[in-house]
């Protein structure tokens, strides 16, 4: 942003938001972000020590919770997400328990979608409730079932949209009218496709989580994540942090700030990469079945017009056989990593069911979709011919 800190950016496009705003300089003048790397802040006197501790000054205290380059990113992607109040977390996981200790209390009741990635299952069905908050499982695109599952205990509704590996699409305006007909709020999980592409804020969600570690960086580098909302609900949140200290790391920050800024562009090029490659699966004789929201053929296409802009970069099909052929698969690329990531510029080849959804048991993976042929695939920015072809290794030719 430049030296002009009054200027109106209300009319500016998400793609100047995410190159300009939230940014700024030190008295030194630079045209890129600073990293500011110190672990504490000097006062020019004790009483504007004690004014800052207090409140009643603004001001940097303690890089556990206050750090200026971790403050521009936490401004950018609010303005992004179009949310009052950004918290920066360590991680996309330390988003999800940091917004949910701090906004949740013993007793409470939780309905979350039961097609959400490993940890986050893991985290509410066996960390929350050793806290006394208890969680029910429903199928994410049955809004009935997140109906019945209502308890009078019922604070949060939880999503990820779209799911994580079965890109399951949440109806998230209607399953805001249910939560906020008995006062729960509704927490989005919008890293598969970051604002770019989805703003579940405008669609009534109350709360919106990041992990930044995927498309927000972009290239692979660093983890953290994010928390936004209203600075109501944010408050708790970031008192939750500053106490407990589940904070990003001013390096960190800088790159995710380097990375918002070419986040539009790479989201367009993933998502037209990743249709042309859902498109040829599809067609592929060795493949029973896609999963991937830009597809014609995906059951929620009317949805999915109404919420995203694009399908984004993540895809999974189903390949004829069982875990053998899956394997065989994944072990024949030459081109795709093999990783348990997304969200990067390099291509990624999974095996959801013995990797990132290897904690869950049998039973639940299976509810959810994940069967031992499944693969998921995040598709990068390499050529899309070589990609291709080096799927094509362990599928065999058509």
């Amino acid at each position: 942003m430049s030296n002009n800190l009054e200027q109106d950016v209300s009319q500016w496009s998400d793609e100047t938001l995410a190159i300009r705003y939230g940014y700024h300089p030190t008295q030194e003048g630079e045209h890129g972000e600073a990293i500011i790397l110190t672990s504490s802040f000097v006062y020019d006197s004790a009483a504007q020590a004690a004014a800052r501790f207090s409140g009643a000054e603004p001001g940097n205290i303690y890089s556990r919770f206050t750090h200026p380059t971790v403050a521009a990113f936490e401004r950018r992607l609010a303005a992004l997400e179009g949310a009052e109040m950004a918290v920066a977390t360590s991680s996309g996981m330390a988003a999800i328990m940091t917004a949910c200790l701090g906004l949740l209390n013993a007793g409470d009741h939780v309905v979350c979608s039961r097609s959400v990635f490993g940890a986050t299952q893991v985290f509410f069905a066996n960390h929350l409730s050793r806290f006394g908050i208890q969680t029910t499982f429903v199928d994410l695109t049955n809004n009935q079932a997140w109906q019945d599952a209502i308890q009078p205990t019922t604070r949060l509704f939880f999503l990820e949209t779209p799911s994580n590996p079965l890109m399951e699409i949440g109806d998230i305006a209607g399953l805001c009218a249910i939560a906020h007909a008995v006062d729960a709020l509704v927490m989005v999980d919008n890293c598969l496709m970051t604002p770019m592409l989805q703003k579940p804020l405008a669609l009534g969600a109350d709360i919106v989580t990041h992990s930044a570690t995927k498309f927000i960086d972009g290239q692979g580098r660093a983890l953290g994540g994010a928390v936004l909302g209203s600075k109501a609900l944010m408050a708790p949140v970031y008192g939750f942090l500053r106490t407990t200290g589940a904070s990003m790391s001013p390096f960190n920050a800088w790159i995710f700030l380097k990375g918002l800024e070419t986040l539009s562009l790479r989201m367009k090029a993933h998502s037209e990469q990743a249709l042309a490659i859902a498109q040829w699966l599809e067609a592929h004789p060795a493949v029973e079945s896609v999963f991937y929201p830009g597809l014609a053929s995906h059951p929620q296409a009317e949805l999915i017009a109404k919420q995203q802009t694009s399908g984004g970069a993540v895809l999974s099909f189903r390949v004829a056989g069982g875990r053998s052929e899956a394997w065989k698969v994944i072990d024949a690329v030459q081109i795709f990593s093999r990783s348990a990531n997304l969200g990067d510029v390099k291509s990624i080849i999974t095996h959801p069911a013995t990797t990132t959804h290897g904690r869950v048991s049998e039973a639940d993976r299976l509810a959810a979709g994940i069967t031992e042929n499944l693969i998921r695939l995040s598709i990068g920015l390499e050529s899309l011919d070589d990609l291709k072809t080096d799927l094509a290794r362990g599928l065999g030719n058509e």
